[in-house]
């Protein structure tokens, strides 16, 4: 049987989803479990279509900052496989961190996997994005403080610019690539069922799973997918800098109150 929550106070009651639904879902391969978990619980079909890779790589500035590990005050991670990247070709990483360095990651999913390796987190924002952080930031003094970030290079600059503004120096070393998978086949399955209305909702958990999705999109198919994206689909983000993207192109879309996959897809079942 297929369910919805609706709310009734403090508790969450289920109904009965009058049709089978399909959520689609374009976070990479090995970050959908626990999306896939929530979608199947209510009994509805997730349609697996990553519209972004993620590549671990050991480049010269990740080179680079690993040499400089015990001179860092702050080590910033703003996702997990900023961290496990590290640590795929640094296992010793932990041992040769400065032990007056603290550590703070955007959001507990990231606390949690730098837990699995042994890292220990000071600082986690209210607001899991980098205006959040430095929003924390802005609560102490960091002038002349070293702070790392291993991170990919199509993030965006606010964090290290709003760190650097407050006199903080910032080394930057690219950890992994986000880039459009090599096979785009289950992309363009998946336009032509937003387009063959065979899609009832689709979530989007960072600016380019949104952006690839248009970037294999044919300038043909672009208004009629923005347009059935902003009405027959439920679109969801995983929070405003997402949201902002879709926007940007002209989708109407919904991001939650706290920024997290699973906060993302209950608030899906409820508008659903």
């Amino acid at each position: 049987m297929k369910y919805n929550f609706i709310n009734n106070g403090d508790v969450n009651m289920k109904k009965p989803l009058e049709n089978e639904v399909t959520i689609a879902i374009t976070r990479p391969f090995n970050r959908v479990d626990e999306a896939v978990e929530i979608v199947e619980s209510y009994g509805a079909t997730p349609f697996l279509a990553p519209t972004l890779e993620l590549k671990l790589i050991n480049s010269d500035s990740l080179k680079s900052l690993v040499g400089l590990v015990n001179d860092f005050d702050w080590l910033i991670f703003t996702s997990p496989t900023s961290i496990e990247s590290i640590f795929e070709f640094y296992p010793g990483f932990r041992e040769k961190i400065n032990p007056n360095c603290k550590i703070a990651t955007i959001g507990h999913k990231t606390e949690e996997i730098a837990n699995k390796y042994g890292l220990i987190v000071d600082l986690i924002p209210k607001d899991y994005t980098a205006e959040g952080l430095l929003e924390s930031f802005e609560k102490m003094d960091i002038k002349n403080n070293l702070i790392g970030i291993p991170r990919t290079l199509a993030a965006r600059e606010t964090l290290p610019e709003g760190l650097e503004k407050m006199g903080a120096d910032v080394i930057l070393a690219e950890s992994y690539e986000s880039v459009i998978p090599l096979d785009t086949v289950r992309i363009e399955v998946l336009i032509g069922k937003i387009l063959n209305s065979e899609i009832d909702a689709i979530t989007f958990t960072s600016p380019l799973t949104v952006k690839n999705l248009f970037t294999v999109a044919t300038d043909a198919q672009i208004p009629e997918l923005v347009n059935k994206l902003s009405t027959s689909v439920l679109t969801v983000a995983i929070g405003p800098i997402t949201t902002d993207v879709l926007k940007d192109l002209g989708v109407d879309a919904r991001y939650p109150k706290i920024y997290t996959v699973k906060d993302m897809m209950e608030m899906l079942f409820e508008l659903l």
